[in-house]
């Protein structure tokens, strides 16, 4: 079947087009149309000149409506995943916390059972964060689970759904040896919840080391004498740097920093999202700690935040408006850069042979319609 999205603004890396067209047929695209220009489908969707944009591929969030990742629970999976649907994210990696192997595997366990039958967004793995992390960098985690690096743990988790992404401290021992094997299993190794020092990070980036999780969060700040991973983030050109773009993990003018100063190249924004987004305020929990959410900010009783509520649209408008770049650049920190990084090659743009996962946004960037293998699968 042919479907043909009309009357888009069509915005993909270095693309702008507005009142453009889109012609899907199947799960792919197989024609994007300038204004005037027109083809043969079966169905016509009318955008209503909103933008249309690759979807959104979120690497690192821990849940949404009540639910969290580590409930292990199918149910719970589906409920994070409408969430995230309807933010316009059309992949996701489910996302863990620092906790015991059996629940790294139960929770695995719940994700293969979601993805033979998704109601939302696609999983094509999931993200530890931790358990291989600095006990004296661990936020929000819970310093109960940390334990040394162990290539042969994830091994047996992967064996269960694929590990695609990990989080962890480089510095710690047998750290940089993990990252090795790690990376020549094809598992993307990140930089997070750590007090590396700048040689740390050169050695762990030797290895394999390809992001920084959530950039300033729980991890060496940069100093005069010391630039730490915050400094690396800045100075090194090859890194990838997951941002958290809620304006509260990082000040305005701190992702005006990094936007101005990065390679958009670099730059992918994430939510790291919890059970607490799409709900109200109050009290929650994250891996076993106490959280509250006052105002849409969540943090633990010490005054830590713990994740966030934010919804990932909100957060490209947000450097939208603080950076005044234009969104067909921005637009490769939201998917293509993901894609590219994790081996996901047929997702990120709009373009002719590329995979029909695309959200449509208002201008206020709310989602408006959520298409996942050609199908519209959420309208508002």
């Amino acid at each position: 079947m042919k479907t043909l999205i009309t009357n888009a603004h069509i915005i993909s890396p270095g693309v702008d087009i507005p009142g453009g067209s889109v012609l899907i047929e199947g799960t792919k695209i197989v024609d994007v149309l300038l204004p005037g220009e027109t083809a043969e489908a079966d169905k016509v969707v009318d955008a209503g000149g909103n933008m249309l944009l690759p979807g959104f591929v979120d690497i690192h969030s821990h849940g949404a409506g009540g639910c969290d990742t580590c409930d292990c629970k199918v149910e719970s999976i589906r409920t994070i995943a409408d969430c995230k649907m309807k933010e316009g994210v059309t992949t996701w990696l489910p996302t863990t916390l620092t906790l015991g192997t059996k629940t790294l595997m139960d929770v695995c366990t719940a994700v293969k059972e979601y993805a033979a039958s998704p109601n939302g967004s696609k999983t094509p793995g999931v993200h530890l964060e931790g358990p291989f992390i600095n006990p004296k960098q661990c936020g929000a985690q819970n310093p109960a689970f940390v334990r040394p690096s162990d290539f042969e743990e994830v091994m047996e988790i992967n064996s269960i759904y694929p590990v695609r992404y990990i989080s962890l401290a480089p510095e710690m021992p047998g750290a940089t040896d993990f990252i090795a094997k790690a990376t020549a299993a094809g598992i993307t190794c990140s930089a997070g919840h750590s007090a590396a020092t700048h040689a740390d990070f050169k050695k762990a980036k030797a290895k394999g080391l390809k992001f920084l999780t959530h950039f300033c969060n729980q991890m060496s700040p940069q100093h005069h004498r010391e630039i730490g991973l915050v400094g690396s983030g800045m100075l090194d050109k090859d890194i990838k740097i997951e941002i958290i773009c809620d304006t509260i993990h990082l000040c305005s003018d701190m992702l005006n920093l990094a936007f101005t100063n990065n390679g958009i190249d670099q730059m992918v924004m994430v939510t790291d999202s919890l059970a607490c987004s799409w709900m109200p305020d109050g009290p929650g929990s994250l891996g076993g700690l106490p959280i509250i959410v006052k105002g849409g900010v969540a943090r633990l009783e010490s005054g830590n935040l713990a994740g966030s509520t934010l919804r990932y649209a909100h957060g490209l408008r947000n450097v939208w408006k603080i950076t005044g770049k234009p969104l067909s650049e921005l637009v490769k920190a939201t998917s293509w850069n993901q894609a590219q990084a994790l081996g996901l090659h047929d997702l990120g743009k709009i373009c002719p042979g590329y995979t029909a996962d695309m959200v449509l946004l208002d201008a206020d960037f709310n989602t408006v319609k959520t298409i996942i293998d050609g199908e519209v699968k959420y309208e508002a």
